[in-house]
């Protein structure tokens, strides 16, 4: 069974950054599209970015420049690097694993931007 756990949430000061990690179980990890939703309250769930088994990477249009979308095989795990924070990226960041039948969701992180 996959297991996705997303870390590495937290507070920051606006204009700062912050990395989030999301590290996923299954041999089939190398093949998994990682991907990054965030929710923030009373809104619904919107795409972050994502990045595939062969490295493809896709980020919002509205975050271009600010994130970007990482991976590190050999430890599982897909990254989330955030800069130049908003109090508006405020939100419950969660990690996606994808790949066949395999649809796998993590417990979310928070990140909350405020001075």
């Amino acid at each position: 069974q996959v297991q996705v756990v997303e870390s590495g949430g937290g507070l920051v000061q606006p204009g700062g950054s912050l990395r989030l990690s999301c590290t996923a179980t299954g041999r089939f990890f190398n093949f998994y599209t990682m991907a990054w939703y965030r929710q923030a309250p009373g809104k619904q769930r919107e795409f972050v970015a994502s990045i595939t088994g062969g490295l493809t990477t896709n980020c919002a249009d509205s975050l271009k420049g600010r994130f970007t979308v990482s991976r590190d095989n050999a430890n599982y795990t897909a990254y989330l690097q955030m800069n130049s924070l908003k109090p508006d990226d405020t939100a419950v960041y969660y990690c996606n694993a994808a790949f066949s039948e395999i649809n796998v969701w993590g417990q979310g992180t928070q990140v909350t931007v405020s001075s």
